[in-house]
């Protein structure tokens, strides 16, 4: 996005560049590009300038010709100086208010001066800005009366114009400040989905790499503990090594396009589309269970429920998956039991059983994060997820999650 500019701040850092002018850090002097709204307002300022000058005219007709040339050309040269006021707000506006405390013509310009800088700088310059123009309006109301009008009466007219220009700089200081407060929370909402949507997929992947590398190590294991193994038997788990590479290897791309990917029109890149599989569902649990046994896993499926949503479906399919995946790697051979059940309104639970039994020789190394990831897993589908050894001395995984009378469509 486009920052708006204001006293120098850089075209390309709206994060720093409106903190600046709301705020008041902007540096005075500093160089200024203006965008096409900034040109816009410039000018319509100008002309309000202009035309407050050209009304004051009437003003100084009495006045004898010499002041009549002063105050015509010092009004010219302030109605041009306008266009400093983003530049040098304060000193426009200490400038303008010195001239008006006598002259007619520079009140148009010192009227946008001391609106400027009401807007653009906090009220700890502005307010004793506005003091000082209030000083500055004394020696102008003795020194040039007005027809008709008694001194006390021009006074609460200058002081009123005054409060009036310094309020409705300050309303708009203040709106500006809500925009962009508003547009910094969107930001952040914004970063904070980007931040769950990488750490979800570092869940899935953390799920899917796990059992993958696991199994390659279960194969790879029992061709090197069964070297004299028949052929048939070597070349079928052979071609399960490399038929599970080859899903993790794909899972990892998909995994590192997503992370990779270059924001629409970001240093003139697009990114490069990763094709997206379909993800696994509760209907696929008997192939997860299939394959385990490919693998030499004693695996014992009871499967109850039907027509899960999706996004249930999954959330189950990882929990199954990453338990079966966690004997494996501490009770390799132990028999596992896992048990699906439940219904819509009641919910869903999974178990997943194994008896305790550590496994002797080369152990799959974990981090020690998979069950911590399936009880966040299901906390955040509105569910729980319990885990640990029982008096039966097996050691069970219990997940229960919600299966709501009305699905939504997140859910489908």
């Amino acid at each position: 996005m486009t920052a708006h500019q204001e006293d120098g701040a850089p075209a390309y850092e709206y994060r720093w560049a409106l903190p600046s002018v709301l705020l008041g850090a902007a540096r005075e002097g500093g160089r200024v590009r203006r965008s096409t709204r900034d040109w816009i307002v410039d000018t319509l300022m100008f002309l309000l300038a202009c035309g407050l000058t050209f009304v004051s005219l009437l003003e100084i007709q009495d006045e004898p010709v010499p002041l009549q040339a002063i105050e015509q050309v010092v009004g010219a040269l302030s109605c041009a100086a306008v266009w400093l006021r983003r530049r040098w707000p304060v000193g426009l506006a200490v400038v303008m208010m010195v001239l008006s405390s006598y002259l007619e013509l520079p009140g148009g310009a010192s009227i946008v001066a001391l609106f400027t800088v009401a807007v653009h700088r906090p009220f700890k310059i502005s307010g004793p800005l506005v003091l000082f123009s209030l000083i500055t309006l004394a020696p102008y109301v003795w020194l040039r009366p007005q027809d008709g009008l008694e001194r006390g009466w021009a006074a609460a007219l200058g002081v009123a114009l005054i409060l009036t220009v310094l309020a409705w700089g300050i309303v708009v200081r203040a709106r500006r400040q809500v925009i962009w407060s508003l547009r910094q929370q969107a930001e952040v909402a914004a970063e904070e989905a980007r931040r769950s949507e990488r750490e979800r997929i570092a869940r899935e992947m953390h799920d899917v790499l796990a059992h993958r590398i696991s199994m390659l190590s279960l194969h790879a294991g029992a061709l090197e503990f069964r070297p004299d193994a028949p052929a048939e038997e070597i070349a079928r788990a052979a071609g399960a090594i490399r038929n599970n590479a080859h899903l993790a290897l794909q899972d990892l791309r998909e995994v590192i396009g997503v992370l990779r990917a270059v924001k629409p029109g970001e240093e003139g890149e697009e990114a490069e589309p990763v094709p997206e599989r379909p993800q696994p569902t509760l209907a696929d649990l008997p192939h997860l269970a299939e394959e385990c046994r490919q693998a030499g896993m004693d695996v014992r499926l009871t499967l109850g429920v039907e027509n899960a949503p999706e996004g249930l479906g999954r959330n189950l399919y990882r929990i199954v998956q990453e338990a079966l995946t966690n004997a494996r790697k501490h009770a390799g051979g132990a028999p596992v039991a896992v048990t699906v059940a439940g219904k819509r309104g009641m919910g869903v639970s999974v178990e997943v059983r194994n008896p305790l039994r550590v496994r002797h020789g080369l152990r799959i190394p974990g981090a020690g994060a998979g069950l911590i990831g399936l009880t966040e897993r299901a906390e955040l589908a509105g569910g729980r997820l319990e885990h640990g050894a029982t008096p039966e001395g097996e050691f069970l995984v219990r997940a229960w999650l919600p299966w709501p009378v009305k699905t939504t469509r997140e859910d489908a």
